[in-house]
């Protein structure tokens, strides 16, 4: 491991002012995501700036909504009686990530700005376009089982790991950013980039942007919501596909609906175009079907994952049927 500075931030302006100021610098949250890629070579910061003390580790109600602190624990955000009752699928979603020990320590924040696990970016000895820009994608013609069908380039095809980011995206959620420049708030599915020529930029944050919370909206039939994910083993493992839905009925037919997917793109995949199609139509399992295949139409598999288009489809169709015979 390169040799690095810490620092202890005493509040937020400070933890910007410090990264900001210095050109190698990075937030330390948690540290479940950075620290390995520090002990891999992934990763060469040469200031540390601990955030994970500062006052931002609190759920607060604001208008029948959520703000979640971003130095909140996983493990303390699923087991909140209020995300429990209002956002299920976030509950599960967060359960349904990493193990319990990392859950302890993992921080919102952390979760959401999660780099990639593609084998090749974690490998310093293979060209990785996102780890060195212009040095080529060693998965495209390699191993792309986990890797992107939608939104991908041919300079990364990579898939964003988080659980809590897809439901989130779903939700709606609102990220609120501190930086060099002041505060701000941008739409959650705005944060993220998708590859394109520039696959390093994960987000459009800039160097020294700090997330402090993340705000959910009203959204009372999130109730109903689920999070269903499909993967190698039951624990301890990344999505190769997974669905965040929620449901509002009237009578048979879908009044609104929220959808987003994971493990199939750069970002957290808002499904807009299979929510459109869904809306204000019958709450079948032929309509969630078409609904899906309208979604997945651009779906450009590799020669790794091509599977993934059908348990897509699939998982999006018994999700949305397991919510529609829940509110009959």
């Amino acid at each position: 491991m390169i040799p690095f500075e810490y620092l202890r931030a005493g509040d937020p302006a400070e933890a910007v002012a410090a990264v900001a100021g210095r050109p190698g610098a990075a937030f330390l949250g948690g540290g479940t995501n950075l620290v390995d890629h520090m002990k891999l070579g992934v990763a060469g910061p040469d200031l540390l700036v601990d955030v994970s003390r500062l006052p931002l580790d609190r759920v607060e109600e604001i208008a029948g909504g959520l703000r979640i602190g971003a130095a909140v624990r996983n493990s303390d955000l699923a087991a909140h009686p209020l995300v429990r009752e209002r956002y299920p699928v976030l509950a599960r979603a967060l359960l349904s990530g990493a193990s319990g020990q990392l859950r302890n320590v993992a921080t919102t924040a952390g979760n959401l700005l999660q780099r990639t696990r593609c084998p090749y970016f974690q490998d310093v000895t293979t060209p990785c376009n996102k780890r060195v820009p212009g040095s080529g994608c060693s998965a495209v013609g390699g191993y792309t089982r986990y890797h992107a069908i939608l939104g991908a380039s041919e300079h990364c095809v990579a898939t964003h790991p988080s659980d809590m980011a897809v439901a989130m995206v779903a939700l709606d959620a609102v990220v609120a950013v501190l930086g060099p420049g002041g505060a701000r708030t941008l739409p959650l599915a705005e944060l993220y980039r998708l590859p394109g020529d520039a696959p390093q930029r994960d987000t459009v944050l800039e160097h020294g942007d700090l997330i402090t919370a993340v705000e959910l909206p009203h959204l009372p039939f999130a109730r109903r919501s689920a999070y269903r994910k499909v993967r190698d083993r039951a624990s301890f493992s990344f999505a190769l596909v997974s669905v965040a839905a929620a449901l509002d009925l009237d009578g048979g037919l879908v009044r609104d609906v929220r959808l987003a997917l994971g493990g199939v793109a750069h970002k957290p995949w808002r499904a807009a175009r299979a929510e459109a199609e869904l809306r204000g139509g019958p709450a079948t399992e032929d309509a969630f079907r078409r609904a899906a295949e309208a979604e997945l139409a651009a779906a450009r598999p590799l020669p790794g994952n091509a599977f993934k288009v059908a348990m897509t489809r699939n998982a999006v169709v018994a999700t949305l049927r397991a919510l529609a015979e829940e509110g009959r």
